[in-house]
């Protein structure tokens, strides 16, 4: 075969092209995620996903319903990394997930160290995340 000027600029445009767009797919997916307590966000990934890594399990988490397809769920206040890689170890998803409260009617009212997060719509009502710093509300002794 016969490399001539013209054939290796086509070669070098096609790499070219390629090399980009593997950068601009690992920058979309260095990206920050916001995510509001309570919500999820549908993550779609080139490669079968392996295993996930979820940095605090307390802010968010990660569940994997096919091998292409995860959902992040804003779980806590907070910031956190969820990693996606496949079976020989490449990252396919790599992102820093920011969860906050959202625009969704909620108060916490601070007694103390105690803290109850009201849901409000009408009225307001304790929701299930009343629980002081995950402690037993028996005392010990």
């Amino acid at each position: 075969m016969i490399v001539t000027p013209r054939r290796l600029a086509s070669v070098v445009a096609v790499l070219a092209f390629a090399g980009s767009a593997q950068v601009s797919q690992a920058w979309a997916q260095s990206a920050q995620m916001n995510l509001a307590v309570d919500t999820m966000q549908r993550v779609s990934v080139r490669g079968s996903i392996s295993s996930v890594i979820v940095a605090n399990p307390q802010i968010a988490d990660a569940t994997v319903v096919d091998a292409n397809t995860l959902f992040v769920t804003g779980k806590g206040y907070g910031t956190t990394q969820v990693t996606a890689v496949d079976a020989i170890g490449r990252v396919l998803f790599q992102n820093q997930i920011v969860v906050t409260g959202g625009q969704s009617g909620s108060v916490r009212v601070w007694r103390g160290a105690q803290v109850t997060e009201m849901a409000c719509a009408s009225s307001c009502s304790p929701s299930i995340r009343s629980t002081s710093d995950g402690a037993s509300a028996t005392p010990t002794p």
